[in-house]
């Protein structure tokens, strides 16, 4: 979308915060055709790797049926720990050159059991690379452990425990829980007793919420949970198809929105990026963080996002600092943290605005 090569490389310099980003969907295609090599064997005949390579290569001109299959061809790519350990790293390392100086990854903990990777090891190895990471990269990474929507309460229970097992051994590092995935696969409503236990554990929710019309009494309900957060949330206002009454339980508790206007574009939820309920939201001042969703499959940046969002809606580079230093106020950390990013962005503010 963008020409303007000024406001891209202010959103460049930008110190940014990403809250909503999945793991597997975030895999660049870099990684990706570095994944395909290890794992020729897999591809005997040659067709379906060819296939998978023709698709990755393709990158922003991929339709949305070719979105989605890079999901079926990331799967069988991540199937041991060693492999989810590598693929951490190099996630982690492309929102930290993009000058992400705070990051909350989720992902669905998996169970493979041809090689031998269990969920918990699953976790693990995210969280090892999260801890190797420290070391090289200026980013704080956070994670969150995501329930499927397509989950048996069994399943998630399951989840909610593992991250309360490893919220106490991670130094901070598992915050909470996700809910994601085919938003109409079921009704989040069966979920709710997972989710209290996860805040009785202390556990953050960020929950995807109204990504698809017709599901108001189901969000109104789960909202009533007062969620820490919400992904999307496409249908909540009146003028979109949701009700004054979810807005009104969005507005009295200030539930941040955590809003990804590519991703809404590529999955055809939003008709355009200035339809994007960004704009409505923000002139209410509601609290709001810009996020990237899954950007190796929508194939964009943190950085690239802002930078739509400055040409969409006319926002200077004032507005755009401002959204992205009150992101701070919505993470899944203590205080502590909150002030030291605070400290980052101040110390960078100069650095940044040389380029008006």
């Amino acid at each position: 979308m963008s020409l303007n090569t000024k406001l891209d490389e202010f959103c460049r310099k930008l110190p940014k915060v990403e809250l909503h980003a999945h793991l597997n969907g975030s895999i660049s295609e870099a990684t990706l055709s570095k994944l395909i090599e290890r794992k020729l064997k897999d591809f005997p005949d040659g067709v379906e790797l060819a296939v998978a390579q023709r698709t990755i290569n393709k990158g922003q001109r991929r339709t949305l049926d070719e979105c989605f299959a890079m999901f079926r061809i990331i799967h069988p790519l991540t199937d041991t720990a060693e492999t989810i350990y590598m693929v951490t790293c190099d996630v982690i390392r492309d929102f930290a050159e993009d000058n992400v100086k705070y990051l909350e990854l989720r992902s669905t903990p998996r169970h493979v059991p041809a090689t031998g990777m269990t969920k918990e090891t699953y976790v693990r190895a995210i969280l090892k690379a999260i801890e190797d990471c420290k070391e090289s990269m200026d980013i704080i990474v956070k994670f969150m452990l995501a329930i499927d929507m397509r989950n048996t309460l069994e399943g998630a229970d399951e989840t909610v425990e593992l991250a309360n097992k490893l919220k106490d051994c991670s130094n901070g590092v598992v915050v909470g829980v996700d809910f994601s995935g085919d938003p109409k696969a079921g009704d989040a409503r069966s979920f709710i007793p997972v989710f209290q236990k996860a805040q009785s554990y202390g556990l953050k929710l960020a929950l995807h919420l109204a990504e698809v019309p017709e599901r108001n009494e189901e969000t109104l309900e789960v909202l009533k949970l007062i969620p820490g957060r919400v992904g999307h949330g496409t249908f909540l206002l009146p003028e979109d198809g949701g009700n004054q009454e979810l807005v009104d339980v969005m507005v009295q508790n200030k539930i941040p929105l955590e809003l990804c206007l590519t991703s809404n574009i590529k999955g055809q939820t939003v008709a355009a990026y200035d339809n994007h309920h960004f704009k409505k939201w923000y002139d209410i001042g509601h609290p709001i963080s810009v996020c990237t969703d899954d950007k190796g499959v929508f194939s964009t940046t943190l950085s690239e996002e802002y930078s739509i969002l400055a040409q969409t809606f006319e926002l200077s580079q004032e507005k755009l600092w401002d959204i992205s230093y009150k992101s701070i106020d919505l993470i899944f950390a203590d205080e502590k943290t909150k002030a030291y990013l605070r400290g980052v962005w101040e110390k960078e503010r100069e650095n940044v605005f040389k380029l008006s």
